[in-house]
């Protein structure tokens, strides 16, 4: 049976063309409808009603990978005892992610943000990703891209995680617990993990002050797992060497907020993925998880309602 999947609140063409490429029907939502794509990832109110008014519904595909915004509605869901598959776009955007996070470490390894702001020859200084230690903060699909992108380095990399199960590529794997007893060790740190109530401000200055000076942080996950006050504070004071962040709280990161004028930091608006690219790899994810119904295997990128993410 072909699935009858609703695209809303936006009716991308390329998210229709995707429902048709994977063997369903894109139609308005009605009673039919046993699909939903949901375009909005701010929009939790909207979303909760038309599930509550459309019971027949069984899936719904979310936009991005991060849901930290629909927990609410997830522990309404798991309350209310709903038979709901929710998938996330979590490993869609893997490659252009990871691909920005190396970009940020290289960057700040050869000292660019002073390079960039120069007006004189300046000082000979760099660092070398080669034979690094690097610590990744996160499991997920971004971690095993970037372990895939470093890999030519010769890197030493421990992976902190919620299940200490190894991970491909990584020279290690250690439980959330265990990350003060190695941040000390690293040159580089990324942040790649879901934003939960366990990494909700999780850099603060504790953190900060058990990393290595001459080390690294480039964040592409979520602005609110670093304390901005903490990442200010550590960098002015030479806590750390440098940061990339790709997420900021607030966000967008407002005119004037003393973050802008912080030495040796580097801040991309969020541009790790961009919609261009949103589009073409959650079109991907579509036609799979399409496909993945008709054939009643596995859907990629299920959420753990419990776990939010």
């Amino acid at each position: 049976m072909q699935p009858i999947v609703a695209v809303l609140p936006t009716a991308q063409p390329e998210y229709l063309r995707a429902i048709a490429l994977g063997g369903g029907v894109a139609a308005d939502l009605n009673g039919s409808a046993t699909g939903l794509v949901w375009t909005d990832s701010q929009d939790t109110v909207q979303l909760a009603q038309i599930l509550a008014d459309n019971p027949q519904i069984s899936w719904v595909q979310l936009p991005f990978a991060g849901v930290d915004n629909f927990k609410g509605l997830f522990d309404s869901l798991r309350e209310s005892g709903r038979n709901l598959l929710v998938t996330s776009a979590k490993g869609a955007y893997r490659e252009p992610v990871a691909e920005h996070a190396l970009m940020l470490a290289l960057a700040l390894g050869r000292a660019l943000p002073e390079r960039l702001a120069a007006k004189s020859w300046g000082r000979k200084f760099a660092v070398s990703l080669f034979d690094s230690n690097v610590l990744i903060v996160g499991g997920g699909g971004i971690a095993e891209e970037l372990l895939r992108l470093l890999a030519p380095f010769r890197v030493s990399s421990t992976v902190v995680r919620r299940s200490t199960e190894s991970l491909a590529g990584a020279t290690k794997t250690i439980g959330l617990g265990d990350l003060d007893s190695h941040l000390g060790d690293a040159d580089f740190v990324f942040i790649a993990s879901a934003l939960t109530e366990e990494t909700k401000g999780l850099f603060d200055s504790t953190l900060f002050s058990r990393m290595k000076q001459s080390a690294y942080l480039v964040n592409i996950a979520r602005g609110a797992i670093v304390d901005s006050s903490a990442l200010e504070l550590a960098l002015n004071t030479g806590q750390i060497a440098g940061a990339g962040i790709d997420v900021t709280d607030p966000e967008p990161l407002p005119d004037g907020h003393p973050l802008w004028n912080v030495p040796n930091l580097i801040i991309t608006p969020h541009t790790a993925d961009t919609p261009e690219q949103c589009v073409r790899l959650l079109s991907e994810r579509i036609v799979l998880n399409v496909q993945a119904i008709i054939r009643a295997t596995p859907l990629v990128g299920q959420v753990n309602l419990e776990l939010g993410y």
